[in-house]
């Protein structure tokens, strides 16, 4: 039975994860069509408001829900899980409807403050999600708790789906019928309520078959009162819910000060407007980059968890750095293979080359952001909640001080160092913290490879280059660049793991972990 059990867990934390990355993927990849069909300008318009449902999705989609779980998980009866249920619902639905108001009457200034007026219809529009969320996160949250992740997985696909073809159907609208840019914004936005309306009635077939009623306060004792679930609620469920919007965090500074800075640094605002458009390029690109390094390494995280439970503090600290050094390198290879190959990457995906340095500085936050998100799991393993709240208050308040002064300063590509900066003063104080826990996963030889083999990795792909427009000569820009980008990735592999092979970067054990690792290692050591 305990078999059975445990099945039953591992299978429904590979579907959530299954679906987390395809929903992920999906809202990467919708961009490029969508900015593609808008322009820099339209683009703009969308990514200013964009880390406001960003936020506000990662509490109902993620955070919010794993907390919902472990209060769930930790209490017995029927009775009292439903009672626990009710006061959460209670308290994020006055919370929602707090926020809810709060968007809609205080749009104008909020939009007034990101330097563009414009911007209040979108804000108004995005703000109809989170009456939405309280009911998607607490129904998550309890078929979670109760080891059944298909509500979850099912509800996030189907909510991401919608949005991605309301957003591309809108953008497809506005381009034939010559629609202004901000009209365009606040319908595309609103795909986040109407996503919001299908992943709950999904929910609420779910629920309605459990037959659940969490809504209805009910006379029965909570386990816990509304204070005490509310500071759990604040502090466990907001830590978890800020760390997974980590970069939308970062990308909320930059709404409320790229643009001002560019009016201040001299551009008109038309001008402006596009080249914050360009700018927002990198997230996508970024999103990407996360998404291949931190699916794997969290494949791995799980072991970290049995490990501390059975007592195994060497094991621990063995599989900790393991995943680390395994992190560390995917990320820098897909971030140096970004650099080597962004012009290419440029012209493929967005049709010119414009921002080539700026999207090459902001793509280096794979490598900090995968790491900051691979450290915050083993310090919450070890509940080292503060520690970690404290990290990400240390780089937001670098991002806020520094940022706006740095695109007056040097344009848009300060805005590029500054996350950049923002993120590695993050990763060093969380790697101090993980060095108390006797975990130091760093060696000087490590990073001395890792970076002389991604410097050789760069230069074989520009070098490469040359011989690949001698190849694809004649073929229109975005096929070249198509050709090109091929090329590149295939000399960037072979370059990458030959050269890691050779000089040990990783341990034959740790290269066995990477999918059918076993037959491609054979074919590099012939």
């Amino acid at each position: 039975m305990q078999r059975k059990t445990m099945k039953t867990v591992m299978q429904g934390a590979i579907l959530l994860s299954v679906a987390s990355l395809i929903a992920k993927i999906l809202s990467a990849v919708y961009r490029v069509p969508f900015q593609n069909m808008v322009g820099n300008t339209g683009f703009y318009v969308y990514q200013q408001i964009y880390p406001i449902y960003g936020i506000g999705m990662t509490f109902a989609l993620s955070g919010l829900p794993m907390f919902i779980s472990k209060l769930v998980a930790e209490t017995h009866s029927k009775k009292d899980k439903m009672a626990l249920l009710s006061r959460v619902f209670v308290i994020m639905g006055i919370s929602s409807l707090v926020l809810f108001g709060l968007l809609q009457l205080c749009a104008f200034k909020i939009a007034v403050a990101m330097g563009d007026p414009g911007l209040t219809p979108i804000i108004k529009s995005v703000s109809w999600m989170f009456l939405f969320s309280p009911f998607l996160a607490v129904s998550r949250g309890y078929f979670q708790g109760e080891y059944d992740m298909r509500p979850s997985a099912t509800s996030q696909l189907v909510e991401q789906t919608v949005r991605v073809g309301v957003i591309l159907m809108v953008a497809y609208w506005a381009v034939h019928h010559q629609w202004p840019v901000y009209k365009m914004g606040a319908w595309a936005m609103s795909s986040a309520a109407i996503a919001a309306i299908f992943a709950s009635v999904v929910m609420g077939i779910y629920v309605y078959r459990a037959r659940l009623n969490f809504w209805t306060p009910i006379s029965q004792p909570a386990p816990w009162s509304y204070t005490t679930i509310g500071k759990r609620l604040l502090i466990e469920g907001g830590t978890i819910s800020l760390f997974a919007s980590m970069m939308v965090l970062l990308q909320l500074v930059d709404s409320f000060t790229v643009m001002r800075g560019l009016v201040v640094h001299g551009y008109s605002d038309m001008i402006a407007k596009s080249v914050k458009g360009v700018y927002d390029r990198g997230q996508p690109l970024v999103q990407l980059g996360l998404v291949v390094a931190t699916s794997f390494a969290s494949s791995l995280l799980p072991s970290l968890t049995t490990a501390l439970q059975r007592g195994r503090h060497g094991q621990f600290i063995k599989q900790a750095n393991t995943v680390i050094r395994m992190s560390m390198t995917i990320a820098t290879a897909a971030a140096v293979g970004l650099i080597a190959l962004m012009p290419e990457v440029n012209q493929l995906l967005f049709g010119n080359q414009e921002g080539n340095r700026i999207l090459e500085v902001y793509v280096l936050s794979i490598i900090f952001a995968t790491l900051i998100m691979i450290y915050n799991s083993i310090l919450q393993s070890l509940n080292q909640f503060t520690v970690t709240i404290a990290g990400l208050g240390l780089g937001l308040l670098v991002k806020l001080v520094l940022n706006q002064r740095a695109v007056v300063s040097f344009g848009a590509i300060g805005a590029s160092w500054v996350t950049v900066l923002a993120l590695l003063v993050m990763t060093l104080f969380l790697m101090k913290q993980l060095k108390k826990q006797r975990l130091g996963a760093f060696k000087e030889s490590f990073l001395f490879k890792l970076a002389a083999i991604s410097i050789a990795m760069w230069l074989g792909v520009r070098l490469a280059m040359p011989f690949g427009r001698w190849l694809a000569f004649g073929l229109p820009p975005r096929p070249m660049a198509l050709a090109l980008a091929i090329l590149g990735v295939i000399v960037g592999v072979l370059i990458f793991i030959s050269l890691a092979l050779k000089y040990q970067l990783l341990t034959l054990r740790e290269w066995l972990m990477l999918p059918l690792a076993g037959k491609w290692l054979r074919w590099f050591k012939r």
